[in-house]
């Protein structure tokens, strides 16, 4: 008897640990948004927003250029490809990169960047 009623609280158990999962999976998906555009690959113009771009803001900061329009760059930070004020670096010159990411709250979340010859 006292097998039968362990077994039965433990399936009771399991069911409710599904359950929790389940309904967290659902919460978490509902929290989910969705970016404003997919930018998914592409050859871009990239380069100091305040410096090259004429972006608004105080220091340097790494931006990209897509379609006429210029996005600050989450993910990777204008020092990541060198010094940023050296003779061709982002600060003081303008270079294509081969990007993959996602546009979201005026922000390019960058998930690959390559710069092309440099």
């Amino acid at each position: 008897m006292k097998r039968k009623s362990t077994a039965l609280i433990v399936i009771k158990l399991f069911f409710l640990l599904l359950f929790v999962q389940y309904t967290q999976a659902q919460d978490f998906k509902s929290k989910i948004q969705k970016p404003d555009s997919i930018f998914k690959k592409g050859i871009v113009e990239v380069a100091c927003g305040q410096c090259k771009f004429g972006m608004p803001g105080k220091g340097c900061d790494l931006a990209v250029k897509i379609k006429h329009k210029c996005y600050f760059v989450k993910g990777a930070s204008i020092d990541s490809f060198g010094n940023a004020h050296a003779a061709n670096g982002f600060c003081n010159a303008i270079s294509k990169a081969y990007v993959i990411g996602t546009v979201k709250d005026s922000l390019f979340f960058v998930k690959f960047i390559q710069i092309k010859n440099k």
